[in-house]
């Protein structure tokens, strides 16, 4: 049987589990995960773009396990009352191809990329960070709030979105979150205006320079998250220029990441290097780090590794018969074989 995990079981298990605490674990495992970087088979991801929007397939596997996600990215999608971002996927056995889950996405890769940025704040921000500015405020800015302030210890968060509904909207859902102080900006260089960390999640599949130069002070952190498709920007490009970029993996981001608007030879490094203790992270306090995020498949096999292993534990999801079950494996025709020929076999015999 293979489990079944749909939108409602996938919040039964948030909940039961904990945002604060899915975050921090799925964190963890994103590391382990990213320890065994070798490991995987991996390629950048299969996109499909239209005037409106991309769709997205995302394969990658290790000896045991192979995963996909798909995913879609239409900026204008809230106008018709539908998410930005909506996602499914797959876990299967490699040796057999049987598939162990079929899960929701959209909550969890939510989950999933702010526990990417967490991630990579933890070997790239220095550790006395407490303020953080957040640029775009819809539906990741919640959870990328929440994995910075229960594990990097952000105190003290600046919003700013060109939607005020947006802002309010985050507001509500976090104001009463213990010892979390939010606090509105009138533009983008006001909230960043004195951060240790800056994070920008913007939704518009469009080239934009919403960090400038001028937005950046020593020891800054960007976590620059929102650019994940060609023609999709954040950073003007001398902000890149002047300081290390560290990327998930290169192949993909430079088509996709804000570095698709520096010169191929423009040197990056991959987090899994610096998680591995191969190279350097951040060398100095006053150092400014760019993490130019833009997911990759290997987190959403985590995500699922992760989903599977506590609903199981937590006896959350269904099973269902996806595949025909292991008698008669030869036989498939059975299952199409209708009422009046099976009358008129047995007649016959």
């Amino acid at each position: 049987m293979t489990r079944f995990i749909d939108l409602p079981s996938m919040s039964r298990l948030v909940r039961s589990i904990g945002a604060a605490r899915f975050l921090g674990e799925l964190a963890d495992s994103l590391h382990e995960d990213f320890l065994r970087w070798p490991e995987f088979d991996k390629s950048a991801r299969v996109a499909s773009h239209s005037e409106r929007g991309v769709i997205e397939l995302m394969p990658v596997a290790d000896a045991r396990r192979y995963a996909f996600k798909y995913v879609n990215g239409h900026p204008s999608n809230t106008a018709r009352q539908l998410c930005t971002v909506m996602a499914f996927g797959t876990l299967a056995e490699v040796d057999t191809g049987y598939p162990l889950l079929l899960s929701e996405l959209t909550l969890a890769t939510a989950l999933r990329t702010a526990a990417t940025s967490l991630m990579a704040a933890r070997a790239l921000a220095r550790p006395d960070c407490r303020r953080m500015a957040l640029i775009g405020n819809g539906a990741q800015a919640e959870f990328q709030a929440l994995a910075f302030h229960a594990h990097l210890g952000i105190e003290e968060i600046a919003l700013f979105d060109t939607d005020p509904a947006a802002t309010d909207k985050l507001v509500r859902n976090l104001a009463d979150w213990p010892g979390l102080r939010l606090r509105r900006a009138a533009s983008a260089a006001e909230a960043a205006r004195g951060c240790d960390i800056l994070t920008t999640i913007t939704a518009d599949k469009i080239r934009a320079a919403i960090v400038t130069p001028a937005m950046i002070e020593p020891g800054m952190h960007v976590n620059a998250v929102g650019g994940d498709c060609p023609g999709k920007t954040e950073l003007h490009p001398e902000v890149l220029l002047a300081h290390r970029v560290f990327v998930e993996y290169e192949p993909q981001t430079r088509v996709e990441g804000d570095i698709q608007q520096v010169p191929a030879n423009f040197p990056v490094t991959e987090l899994w290097r610096v998680l591995r203790d191969e190279l350097p992270g951040r060398e100095s306090p006053e150092q400014v780090t760019v993490f130019d995020s833009v997911g990759f498949a290997l987190e959403d096999f985590t995500t699922l590794r992760y989903v599977l292993e506590q609903a199981q534990r937590h006896d959350i999801g269904s099973d269902i018969e996806l595949v025909p079950p292991g008698e008669q494996p030869k036989d498939l025709f059975r299952y199409a074989r209708g009422a009046r020929a099976d009358g008129a076999a047995r007649r016959a015999a």
